[in-house]
């Protein structure tokens, strides 16, 4: 297994996983074990690899099987949710320091191969994907619809997340989680 930044020959590999386990794509009974929710094109693959470095996968050969996605706020701009996320930032105090788009990017989603859960490889490629943003930022921000438990049990014990405060947006109900980007286990 091999954990590493992205690079756009990867995109074929992280697209078709991220269109498996996307929910629009998926029965009840699959979502149960976990979806993600948001959608990229090409041209949004392309940016988050060449302008944010912001993809890190895991690879089993030269099979894709995980990935985790990464950027600045002003990357995901574009997505309403994420609109509404940059509007709670200034509003919002974590670690004792009010969150900012210059201090904190938005992580996710992250997605495994149905295969590969439980293998340890969500955390290689989470703390991976930390450790990448680091160098940027001071604090990691996500968001887990509560409609997701699965996802927000492998954040908060796995991944070390703290439950940095909840929301509503468009009849979802959501945690948001954070971390300090030098956080490890």
């Amino acid at each position: 297994m091999v954990i590493t930044q992205a690079t756009v020959k990867d995109m074929e590999g992280v697209m078709a996983l991220l269109k498996a386990n996307h929910v629009s794509n998926m029965t009840e009974e699959e979502k149960k074990n976990g979806f993600v929710t948001t959608n990229l094109n090409e041209e949004q693959f392309v940016r988050l690899v060449e302008e944010e470095d912001g993809v890190t996968i895991a690879k089993d050969g030269d099979k894709i099987v995980a990935f985790a996605l990464a950027a600045s706020w002003d990357y995901w701009k574009e997505w309403p949710l994420f609109q509404y996320m940059i509007e709670l930032l200034p509003q919002t105090e974590y670690n004792g320091e009010m969150l900012s788009v210059e201090n904190s990017y938005q992580y996710g989603p992250v997605c495994v191969d149905k295969d590969y859960r439980g293998t340890g490889v969500f955390e290689q490629v989470f703390f991976a994907s930390l450790s990448n943003m680091e160098k940027r930022f001071p604090y990691m921000i996500t968001f887990v619809n509560k409609v997701n438990p699965r996802s927000f049990a492998a954040h908060t014990r796995k991944a070390l997340l703290d439950e940095v405060m909840d929301f509503s947006w468009n009849t979802n109900n959501y945690w948001m989680l954070g971390c300090k980007t030098s956080n490890r286990p």
